[in-house]
């Protein structure tokens, strides 16, 4: 028995799964060998990132994956300036997240190339949103998730906008096991996106570190914070915070208070225990270093048997 939802008949992919389009971590590699296996890979293309590299990364996905991607985009950061977006449309992907942010200036234009607008949700409230401007599916992103996030908790938050919509929903934060991505179906979303677990794998970008942070860390070794976005001037809206590997610049700076003109000077971005890894509270589930496709397959395939026995 297959897992098929409403997102694997819609996209023509085989598992439920979208890759998270995590900024300075999920390029071409990451993102092709997630739709390799049968999933949908999101590139990250975050504010700093230029159509250049969006134009390479996707070569790459392309190459491994085919023609199954998308592009994750931060819709606040379009606001001033939305040449990301004509980037992201110009390699016509089947998907494009415009997440965190009122999407409605760009979702025709998204539209208008055939791909679906998917957007994050943190609260009902920004539902009602990303509803009106016109989005195929919601993502209900719980406050466990990695990197930039809200505060409420995947299950309380994924019932209630279950309850107030009837677009599709996909889950997002903590779901790093086929338990997870089982519970969620079972719940009634169509797919899980996953971040997290992915991050231990080979095909990350970003610093080498990173992934042996993640393996040694715990569930509890995460925080929420602003402090990393506030020493490299990352513009964020106050409203959201990143879960981030607790380390030594989040035990001296985090609610410290201080300038950003000092916490640029402590933050070194080479350095593991200065360094930012944003990562969520499945941070326990990553014990060692899996290539993505593998974990992608892992996961369908549990979340299958649980289903079917379930089912019986």
């Amino acid at each position: 028995m297959a897992i098929e939802t409403w997102l694997t008949r819609t996209l023509g992919i085989e598992v439920p799964i979208f890759g998270a389009p995590m900024g300075g971590r999920a390029g071409g590699t990451l993102v092709g060998e997630v739709s390799k296996a049968g999933g949908l890979g999101l590139l990250g293309a975050a504010r700093y990132a230029t159509p250049e590299w969006i134009a390479d990364e996707v070569a790459i996905a392309r190459g491994i994956g085919g023609d199954a991607f998308g592009i994750g985009l931060m819709t606040w950061a379009l606001d001033d300036d939305d040449a990301l977006l004509d980037a992201a449309l110009a390699q016509n992907p089947r998907v494009v997240s415009l997440s965190f942010g009122n999407p409605a200036p760009y979702v025709d234009r998204v539209h208008d190339i055939g791909a679906l607008v998917v957007s994050q949700v943190n609260t009902v409230d920004d539902l009602r949103v990303v509803e009106a401007a016109g989005v195929d599916v919601v993502i209900a992103q719980g406050g466990e998730a990695g990197g930039h996030t809200g505060r409420i908790g995947t299950l309380p938050l994924l019932q209630e906008i279950l309850e107030a919509t009837s677009l599709p929903v996909l889950a997002a934060g903590g779901i790093a096991t086929g338990r997870g991505l089982a519970a969620v179906i079972a719940a009634g979303a169509e797919g899980a996106m996953i971040g997290t677990v992915l991050l231990a794998s080979p095909e990350t970008i970003g610093p080498e570190y990173a992934r042996s942070k993640l393996i040694a860390a715990g569930s509890a070794d995460t925080v929420y914070t602003s402090v990393f976005d506030q020493a490299r001037s990352q513009p964020w809206p106050s409203r959201w915070g990143g879960r981030a590997l607790r380390n030594d610049f989040t035990g001296k700076w985090h609610d410290a208070g201080a300038a950003e003109s000092e916490l640029a000077t402590a933050y070194d971005p080479a350095n593991p225990d200065l360094g930012v890894v944003y990562a969520g509270e499945a941070a326990g589930l990553v014990t060692s270093e899996q290539p993505a496709g593998a974990v992608v397959r892992r996961i369908a395939a549990d979340a299958e048997r649980l289903l079917t026995r379930f089912a019986k």
